[in-house]
């Protein structure tokens, strides 16, 4: 990542728009949000295998962690979305530690992003780590490309899952109604 042409494009922009760069309130804008939009896409930078490599032994049937909270950037306008992201999967033998799961997110949040997207990569990565039975990703966000502009309908939410592996069909309900 260039920093320096990031900066130079924030304040290029400001001033395509009709800003005065150089007015009090602007003048280190630039910076600030080159610096910010680095740490928002810092994912681009993790993989989730560091995190999701020390395993556990487990005779456990399902494990659920809901309520993980997130935060990520629309590919399409730069703009925010944010929810929660549950996981859900079916271990064969190994576990991983919770904690792992929500570093998992992290890594694939902090990236230009779509939520189906970020929903069916999570899926796939837990699947090619832990290589459990199945397992079943329900995220519900909300973006404010459309509750700040053009439509800007606030409150309302998107609401995507994705499953990978065998994960049992009779399970999916069960753990639909554990995470709302």
């Amino acid at each position: 990542m260039d920093r320096e042409r990031a900066i130079k494009a924030v304040a290029e922009l400001l001033d395509a728009l009709g800003e005065d760069i150089h007015r009090e309130g602007l003048a280190d804008t630039p910076r600030r949000v080159a610096d910010a939009f680095i740490e928002l896409l810092s994912g681009r930078e993790q993989t989730a295998d560091e995190h999701l490599s020390k395993t556990f032994s487990s005779d456990g049937e399902l494990v659920i962690e809901k309520d993980i909270n997130f935060s990520s950037t629309c590919e399409h306008h730069l703009m925010p979305f944010f929810g929660r992201i549950a996981i859900a999967y079916v271990p064969d033998g190994r576990v991983v530690g919770l904690s792992k799961l929500a570093r998992t997110v992290e890594v694939f949040s902090k990236r230009l992003q779509l939520q189906e997207r970020l929903t069916k990569e999570i899926a796939d990565e837990i699947m090619r780590c832990l290589k459990p039975k199945g397992v079943m990703v329900w995220c519900e966000a909300e973006h404010t490309c459309m509750t700040c502009r053009g439509v800007a309908k606030s409150g309302s939410k998107t609401v995507t899952y994705a499953v990978a592996g065998d994960f049992p069909k009779e399970k999916m309900n069960e753990v639909l109604l554990l995470i709302k």
